[in-house]
């Protein structure tokens, strides 16, 4: 299973599944800005959100990822 994420955009009422490696926009949509700020923060995360995705995988508390500033 590739390791994912999913992003929801609450005033636009859509969601996408996105990649983590590399972050890209896999199933759904969102506005454009909205999936450019989701690759983005997933770009810079990216070490963050596999290792949480690891820990999914083996049932273990999820850690926090900051958001985008």
């Amino acid at each position: 299973i590739t390791p994912r994420l999913i992003s929801m955009f609450a005033t636009a009422n859509t969601a996408s599944v996105d990649a983590i490696d590399p972050p890209a926009l896999l199933d759904g949509k969102l506005p454009a800005r909205a999936l450019g700020l989701v690759i983005e923060w997933a770009s810079l995360h990216q070490a963050e959100l596999l290792a949480d995705w690891e820990r999914a995988r083996t049932q273990q508390p999820l850690l926090p990822v900051a958001p985008l500033e």
